[in-house]
């Protein structure tokens, strides 16, 4: 193995694949970074310039394109509140509350940093227990999944701020919104009034832009009019200290090792896992009142958590040809035009191949900290932009990010509905994180709880009867206890 992973380590930086391998980190991040340019996007775009292409520089191309989208979603939500992709809607939550308070450099590499860390535990995992976590994930069946979801529900309650209730009002607005279009077991119509665009559901990319990019526009907006005499936004081109990475390194790793877990599952992806390791991350602090208030340990998990899941979502793809994700589906699109069939055979037949794709990470891991930290001045420069220069700039980027899906007038149309919705939950303090969780996980939740009941004959014997289940059923138990444990503490120390 030793041998193989040395040739294609020379082979990622050998002058034919690495320039190769850097376009396609540098354009993942600039395709992530932009709202509605998903890294899925990107492969999916970058993926026919692959035809004439040998198979190794294709694939190190495709996957540095997901790796650097993951990332490049963060630098949008730290900067403007406005998640590029929603794998980094958890960041929003405290990496924008750094830049409010001028450490929006800070913030950058932070969440550099913590990217970088969470993709090479990843990657380290998927070539040292690749046939282990495949093994792991073929355990998984619609009860694990069902538990899974109402585990990552349970994170509503965290993220909720100083409301409880709000948050959860949220939540069920998400979960509300996840029933709308054909029912996922009889494919009846629901909630869709006959309008053909609902049948197929509510894309989540449009939801997000509009909850998270032109709500802030909105506010940004009123809050020029109302004062007259803004000034600009002053912050610290200072980066992370050698303290913050002490502080940060146990909470990027964990969340590292996480999000492997969780990307190896199939159909879980990056947006569950930031989550996940997010509340992982408050549940376990000590100061667990800091999260959402610019906790530097908030941003690193989720970049830890959601940049995990790039090595643990090529797991089930290379040993049982599974997509783990959709980035990893259009993967798998591309392995089967260079004539590949991935599955066990792969590591027989094409050992150099799969060895040059686990390089290649390891290689694009480092080339995206590189340009994450190097780029740092250059992104901060945007939150100097005057901000009646940038609301337009932010507006007209989210419409064409939310036509860009489907070349959709529609999706404009959910996009500015849920600007105006989420524009007003502010308003009233609602935090809009909780209903992006619900769309999420809701979908999930339903559709593997409904195949358990058809499965088990309307038993519910599966909730205590399947190991894995059972795990995360007390997990999610001691989650809410956790949660509610906290909100009564701080409830006493407000009363006193």
């Amino acid at each position: 193995m030793i041998e193989h992973l040395l040739n294609g380590l020379l082979t990622a930086l050998s002058f034919d694949v690495l320039p190769i391998l850097i376009f396609g980190v540098v354009g993942g991040i600039i395709l992530g970074a932009m709202p509605g340019l998903t890294a899925t996007m990107g492969v999916a775009i970058l993926l026919p310039f692959t035809f004439g292409m040998d198979s190794t520089p294709a694939l190190v191309m495709l996957i540095g394109v997901y790796i650097g989208g993951i990332y490049g979603g963060s630098i949008a939500a730290i900067l403007l509140n406005t998640p590029g992709t929603p794998a980094s809607a958890a960041s929003v939550l405290d990496g924008y509350t750094l830049t409010k308070n001028g450490q929006a450099a800070r913030a950058l590499s932070i969440s550099a940093v913590s990217s970088f860390a969470g993709g090479l535990i990843s990657t380290i995992i998927l070539i040292a227990f690749a046939p282990i976590l495949a093994g792991f994930a073929l355990k998984f069946n619609a009860p694990e999944y069902f538990a899974l979801a109402l585990f990552g529900l349970t994170i509503i309650s965290s993220i909720s701020g100083n409301n409880l209730l709000k948050g959860l009002l949220a939540g069920t607005i998400g979960l509300l919104i996840s029933t709308i279009g054909l029912d996922p077991i009889n494919s009846v119509p629901r909630f869709t009034f006959d309008v053909l665009d609902l049948y197929s559901g509510i894309n989540i990319i449009p939801v997000l832009i509009g909850l998270f990019a032109l709500s802030e526009a909105l506010s940004q907006l009123e809050t020029i009019v109302n004062d007259k005499k803004h000034v600009l936004r002053s912050f610290s081109l200072k980066m992370l200290s050698r303290k913050d990475l002490k502080e940060i390194t146990p909470t990027a790793v964990k969340s590292g090792v996480i999000g492997t877990m969780i990307g190896s599952i199939p159909g879980a992806g990056a947006d569950i896992s930031s989550f996940v390791c997010y509340n992982e991350a408050k549940r376990s602090s000590k100061n667990p009142e800091e999260f959402g208030k610019g906790s530097i340990k908030g941003l690193s998990a989720a970049e830890a958590g959601n940049n995990g899941v790039t090595g643990g979502a090529l797991v089930p793809l290379l040993t049982l040809g599974v997509p783990g994700d959709a980035v990893t589906a259009v993967l798998l699109g591309a392995l089967v035009i260079q004539g590949l069939s991935p599955g066990p055979l792969l590591f027989t037949y094409s050992p150099d191949l799969v060895y040059g794709i686990f390089s290649s990470m390891l290689v694009a891991n480092v080339v995206m900290l590189l340009v994450g930290l190097i780029g740092i001045r250059f992104f901060c420069k945007i939150i100097e932009i005057p901000r009646m220069l940038m609301i337009p700039i932010i507006m007209f980027l989210s419409i064409i990010g939310a036509y860009a899906i489907n070349n959709s007038m529609f999706d404009i149309g959910v996009a500015v509905f849920f600007g105006l919705l989420g524009f007003t939950l502010i308003k009233f303090s609602v935090p809009l994180s909780p209903i992006l969780i619900g769309m999420i996980l809701g979908p999930m939740a339903e559709t593997n709880l409904r195949k358990s009941l058809l499965l088990y004959e309307g038993s519910w014997s599966f909730l205590y009867e399947r190991p894995i289940a059972l795990f995360f059923l007390v997990l999610t138990a001691f989650s809410v206890y956790t949660a509610l444990r906290f909100n009564k503490k701080k409830e006493a120390s407000v009363e006193s």
